[in-house]
């Protein structure tokens, strides 16, 4: 494996195959009018990616627009270019407009058109060239360039490793460091998981080196959140969490009513599932939440039991070993009711596990 050297001390494995590398510049080179999506409910990663993409094709003075399946958290409005995104539930006929005049379509930090919920229909149907640059497993075949690499923890890594092997790097602005780093931070549960690869932190420090402020950045999205979130989260931890000792397990779980009691604003909830996992001997952590139109889990977990493999088993998820999420099309009784058969399930492979942490 080839490396990029930045200097005589940081060296970075090019992961992306040289002809990708290539097909992807090359594509930009040709476009005019350029659109960006990312997955429902988008999240740090899937923003930041989306915004440092943004902004250096701003720079090679692109007609560029971002579009999001629906809106975001409030505690990731900071990032340069946020207020610019077209949020596609507030105007379906002119998020399928762009879609279909669009040269060029990039598909950050999902793997199949599905994860765009109501988009996907006109995504599939746009006449545009279409990237694909995601880091989660099984990325589907409608994509004319496909850059997948499950292995990398989070897309924004990815996406810097693209910038770094075209040979871009010097061209990066701080905006754009500071959007990468917020989504490498965000996917890896400020590095505390899926992040043991020391590349990842030769990349932080190149990011650094473009005046971000890591601090700051950690402020803006942790140390942001509401009151009412504080009080939701309380409710959460005292009224709906069950823990499973034997099965080294828990549950947290919240209805729409339950929300509805402390004024739930998007992004409110993110953190919540990793709670369980600072209790003594619970490695595996389920979130339930009921959304609009759908049921929403997240899942975390420690070492090595595959948390994506339940995902995947039970509620058409997906994602990586220690991180990942599923939906359900249900009731939200029904949702708990099928995590607690999953569970049982696993019960050999959850006790057999404790013996190995």
């Amino acid at each position: 494996m080839t490396e990029t050297k930045m200097n005589s001390t940081v060296s970075i494995s090019n992961v992306i195959q040289p002809q990708k590398v290539e097909q992807v510049m090359d594509a930009i080179a040709k476009a005019e009018k350029i659109v960006i999506t990312t997955h429902r409910s988008p999240d740090g990663d899937a923003l930041g990616s989306s915004l440092a993409l943004y902004h250096f094709l701003k720079r090679r003075n692109k007609n560029v627009k971002i579009i999001v399946p629906n809106s975001f958290p409030y505690f990731l409005k900071w990032m340069a270019g946020a207020r610019e995104i077209e949020v596609y539930e507030y105007n379906p006929a002119a998020g399928q407009h762009i879609l279909m005049h669009a040269d060029l379509i990039f598909s950050l930090d999902y793997n199949i058109s599905k994860r765009v919920g109501d988009m996907g229909p006109f995504l599939d149907k746009s006449p545009a060239k279409k990237i694909l640059i995601d880091h989660h497993l099984l990325p589907g075949e409608n994509f004319d360039i496909t850059v997948s690499h499950p292995e990398i923890s989070s897309t924004s890594e990815l996406l810097f490793r693209l910038f770094l092997q075209a040979g871009k790097y010097e061209e990066v602005t701080q905006a754009e460091a500071e959007c990468i780093y917020c989504g490498m931070m965000t996917d890896t549960g400020s590095f505390t998981y899926n992040s043991n690869d020391p590349e990842i932190f030769e990349i932080i420090s190149l990011l650094l080196r473009k005046n971000i402020n890591k601090d700051a950045i950690y402020s803006l999205v942790f140390d942001n959140y509401s009151e009412e979130r504080f009080r939701l989260l309380g409710f959460t931890l005292l009224q709906r969490m069950e823990v499973y000792p034997e099965l080294h397990s828990a549950l947290l779980y919240l209805s729409k009513e339950d929300q509805a009691q402390f004024r739930f604003s998007k992004g409110d909830t993110e953190g919540f599932v990793n709670y369980p996992l600072s209790i003594k001997g619970i490695f595996f952590s389920t979130f339930i939440r009921e959304d609009d139109d759908l049921i929403k889990l997240s899942f975390r977990s420690q070492k090595s039991f595959p948390c994506n493999e339940f995902a995947a088993d039970f509620f058409n998820g997906g994602g990586h070993l220690n991180a990942s999420g599923g939906e359900f099309y249900g009731t939200f009784e029904e949702a708990i009711r099928v995590f607690k058969e999953g569970l049982k399930s696993y019960e050999e492979k959850l006790k057999s596990m404790a013996d190995k942490l």
